[in-house]
Formats: C-alpha cells, structure tokens, sequence
C-alpha cells in the first residue's frame, strides 16, 4: 500500500475557503484517503495529485460502501 505524498496534503488556507459544490457548506480534509469530506451532502470529493476535485459526478456517495481498499 502506498501512503500519500505528504507534499500533496492541502494547504489549510484552501480548505478555509473551499466549499462542497453542492450544498455550499464547509469541507473535511481526509488525508489517509485523498478526500474532501461534505457531512451535509454526505459526499466524498476527491483529491488528485494535490487538486481538489469539486464535482459533483466525481464525488463518492458516503451512503454507499465505497471501494476502500479492503482487500
């Protein structure tokens, strides 16, 4: 298993003004999986090689089991 580059974590500042699309409400930075975390949308927003993915169609449902890596 490869661990995130720590170079690639999100800058706090970002994450003050970063929103979920959606909802427009704040976001949760989870590191270990490379997600920006919407608890109102309950959807997960990706984050590739440092970007922020904010779209909708992009983002994981937190409702539904996800493809987490359990094996």
């Amino acid at each position: 298993m490869t661990e995130p580059n720590p170079a690639l974590a999100i800058d706090p500042k970002l994450l003050e003004i970063l929103v979920c699309p959606l909802t427009k409400g704040p976001l949760a930075y989870d590191r270990a999986a490379q997600e920006l975390i919407s608890e109102k949308a309950r959807l997960a927003y990706p984050v590739r090689d440092g970007i922020p993915i904010l779209l909708v169609d992009e983002a994981r449902s937190l409702d539904e089991p996800g493809e987490s890596g359990d094996a």
